[in-house]
């Protein structure tokens, strides 16, 4: 298996996101479930602050800007841009 295989793609944290169209979010004590009705994928995000970012993701210019928002610091951002990596590559967002 190659890295590309295991790593979800690039993420560029100076573009503009969105919440997919087809997307559920349920907030939960854990942070939220999200349900993609296109795909049908169940994602669990286990982050209070992460759920904040991307349920507000669509209103900033970037998602560099969203994360400075929210207060990322830069200890939690390799973390949090993982995250926004798997979540585009699972269509939970999505570049506008």
């Amino acid at each position: 298996m190659s890295i590309s295989e295991t790593s979800p793609p690039a993420f560029d944290a100076g573009s503009p996101y969105a919440l997919h169209r087809d997307l559920a979010l349920r907030h939960e004590r854990f942070g939220a479930l999200l349900y993609h009705y296109g795909n049908r994928k169940l994602t669990f995000l286990k982050s209070p602050q992460l759920t904040a970012i991307v349920q507000d993701i669509g209103a900033h210019p970037s998602a560099d800007a969203a994360l400075h928002a929210h207060g990322v610091t830069a200890q939690q951002r390799p973390a949090m841009l993982r995250a926004l990596a798997r979540l585009q590559a699972s269509e939970v967002i999505h570049v506008r």
